[in-house]
């Protein structure tokens, strides 16, 4: 409570240097009709965070102090490579992780599981298909897979066919992992259709789109060096 206090302090002489009524009204007439979230120091010294919710999610753009200019892109921090911008936009659309219906995922479970990771994924994805072979250097770890077939919808049959398979995970794993057509027959209830209405309800444009236990997302495949790295963050919970 008390670091929240002086953090605030901290940043209200910056906020004060910033014309924020200004700033909405400018960047509110370039945004299409979206309205503006919040507006805070950007890490970068002189430059401001505008934040507004779009098709993805919450997005943001950088100002000024007066909206004389307005920069959309990332900001990197050249001492430790970190891109700045795409570690805030993963906390900005965090989601609750245990509010997932993981009763509407394939789950693959290697080893004791222990590393957790929700995925959004097609089988028929090549970015898809890439991040499985990521996932196979990883042991003690469970994947809940929501089948999302939005790159060949036409062949949403086959991800029903997954569902209605005798062993899911083996299932899945051969389609998205080495192209066999499953053999099942698909006319079991399922749930691909649900699984369509959940990711456009949370903005999932691309696949894959990864969710971690501590609610942050991804989208794309990032290397295996990295996804240690998120897979290994604590919980939510933990981090505050």
């Amino acid at each position: 409570m008390l670091q929240a206090v002086i953090t605030a302090l901290l940043l209200f002489p910056a906020l004060a240097l910033a014309d924020e009524a200004q700033i909405r009204r400018v960047i509110e007439a370039k945004l299409n009709g979206a309205k503006i979230e919040g507006i805070q120091p950007a890490p970068m010294p002189g430059l401001y965070e505008v934040r507004y919710r779009g098709p993805n999610g919450v997005q943001v753009v950088y100002t000024d102090a007066n909206a004389s200019y307005v920069m959309s892109g990332k900001i990197y921090e050249t001492r430790t490579d970190r891109d700045l911008t795409e570690e805030r936009l993963r906390k900005l659309n965090a989601i609750r992780f245990d509010s997932l219906p993981f009763e509407q995922a394939v789950k693959v479970q290697r080893g004791s599981g222990k590393r957790i990771l929700a995925m959004f994924s097609d089988p028929y994805c090549p970015a898809c298909k890439q991040f499985e072979q990521t996932l196979q250097q990883f042991d003690d770890i469970t994947i809940y897979v929501f089948m999302y077939p939005v790159i060949r919808p036409e062949l949403s049959e086959q991800s029903k066919a997954v569902w209605c398979s005798p062993d899911r995970s083996k299932a899945w794993l051969d389609v998205a992992l080495r192209g066999n057509r499953p053999t099942a027959s698909s006319a079991c209830e399922n749930p691909v259709d649900k699984n369509l209405a959940l990711g456009r309800g949370l903005g999932v444009n691309s696949t894959p789109t990864l969710i971690f236990i501590n609610g942050e997302r991804v989208a794309g495949g990032p290397t295996a060096a990295d996804l240690r790295d998120l897979l290994d963050q604590p919980p939510a919970a933990a981090q505050r």
